[in-house]
């Protein structure tokens, strides 16, 4: 027994000693290499980085300007054009004078309720406890982005009902504005003015110039029956202090302009506007005035019929539209208006344009267009860094020659 205990030590002894001495060996090899120095991630590239303004030959701009503005096709034409770094007006055809502006229009809208709602605004649809067991209805409230997702998210709080109704009461004013043609309605341009709709009115489609309803918030209850099972559908007014069962809340502000703006939608316009009026406790589009009005805004010779610009009666100056796109441009409350801007040759209204322009890809703008009208206004940066802002409207022109000039001269800034 004591012989094996000796062998069996003997062996361990050997063992950690052999374990030891690789060990050894194995620490004097790695302390024997160089290491390189830790690798460094070179830092990227701003994305983005601001525009840094540089001296330019005004003369030769200000004599390309006047040129590309005498064009003939731009018929009865009013423009000015102001550096957005200095503030300054650098080119000025007659912008005191009202012309029609068509979709530009929608700029002053946005502008209003950006200074009188705020960017984060949300508009809040409920749906409360009818006047008998098992009804429902639905206060509309001016929410024209609803989505098949929000009638699912309000049937999933409510469950079940006997009969839906809709309360309209909201927007007491006309469904059908002055200046506009009901034919626009199959066209896709408009929907009567209801204060509830599903994907702005819009038949068999979320975006684009489809037909649009003639019943709206009628839609949006029968959608909203289907999916509980109620076989009863109409208009009713809210009980008073009626019990809130659901509700959904419509995107903010910032969200609901953009796509309003790329697409020039007139319904949307429409819709904002009576949100500015309801919150003035007054009327649209007065209260979109009222708001500039409170605001500095000089609204002389401004007429308005309605608040997307489908009216042939509204008159405008382009002074008026470049001095709110400046004052986005430098101070922060109208900030978010150049975000809602369609992109030149890149989306919504712009998305075919600007082809083989240098204007291409860095003027951003809203667009107008009705019979004999175009219009433009927005911004553009030039190749040395320098920003504009512009408006430019055509009267008693051809459209698609008024729009090849205007963009023309759009482009022509990024020279300078």
């Amino acid at each position: 027994m004591k012989v094996w205990t000796w062998a069996v030590s003997a062996v361990a002894v050997l063992a950690v000693g052999g374990v030891a001495g690789f060990g050894v060996a194995a620490q004097q090899q790695r302390a024997a290499l160089v290491h390189a120095p830790a690798y460094e991630l070179t830092a990227p590239a701003p994305a983005l980085e601001p525009a840094s303004p540089a001296p330019i030959d005004a003369t030769a701009r200000d004599a390309a300007l006047a040129e590309l503005a005498a064009d003939p096709a731009l018929a009865t034409f009013g423009a000015r054009i102001s550096s957005a770094d200095t503030g300054e007006v650098v080119f000025d055809k007659v912008s005191a004078e009202p012309l029609r502006p068509a979709s530009s229009t929608k700029l002053l809208t946005a502008s209003a309720a950006l200074l009188e709602l705020g960017p984060a605004d949300t508009i809040a649809t409920d749906v409360v406890a009818g006047a008998h067991p098992g009804d429902v209805v639905i206060k509309a409230a001016g929410d024209v982005w609803l989505t098949e997702e929000k009638i699912d998210d309000l049937a999933a709080q409510i469950g079940s009902a006997n009969a839906v109704y809709v309360d309209v009461s909201a927007w007491p004013e006309e469904t059908m504005l002055p200046g506009w043609n009901p034919e626009d309605i199959d066209g896709g341009y408009v929907a009567p003015l209801e204060p509830l709709m599903l994907n702005g009115g819009r038949i068999g489609a979320t975006e684009g110039d489809v037909p649009r309803s003639h019943t709206p918030a009628l839609d949006v209850a029968r959608a909203l029956a289907d999916r509980l099972g109620a076989e009863t559908v109409g208009f009713a007014p809210a009980p008073a202090g009626a019990e809130k069962v659901a509700g959904v809340e419509s995107p903010n502000l910032t969200t609901r302009l953009r796509a309003m703006m790329k697409d020039s939608d007139n319904v949307m316009a429409e819709a904002i506007g009576r949100e500015i009026a309801a919150h003035r406790g007054t009327t649209s589009p007065q209260a979109t005035l009222d708001v500039l009005t409170g605001h500095g805004y000089d609204i002389t010779h401004v007429t308005l019929s309605d608040s997307s610009g489908l009216s042939t009666f509204n008159l405008i100056p382009p002074r008026l539209l470049d001095q709110l796109l400046l004052d986005a441009a430098r101070k922060e409350p109208l900030r978010p208006l150049l975000a809602t801007l369609p992109v030149a040759a890149g989306e919504g209204t712009l998305h075919d344009r600007y082809a083989d322009l240098s204007g291409r890809g860095w003027v951003r703008a809203k667009t107008g267009t009705l019979d004999q009208t175009s219009a433009l206004a927005g911004t553009v940066t030039s190749r040395v860094g320098n920003v504009y802002t512009f408006a430019f409207m055509s009267n008693g022109s051809d459209i698609t020659a008024a729009r090849e000039a205007m963009d023309k001269l759009a482009s022509e800034l990024r020279e300078y």
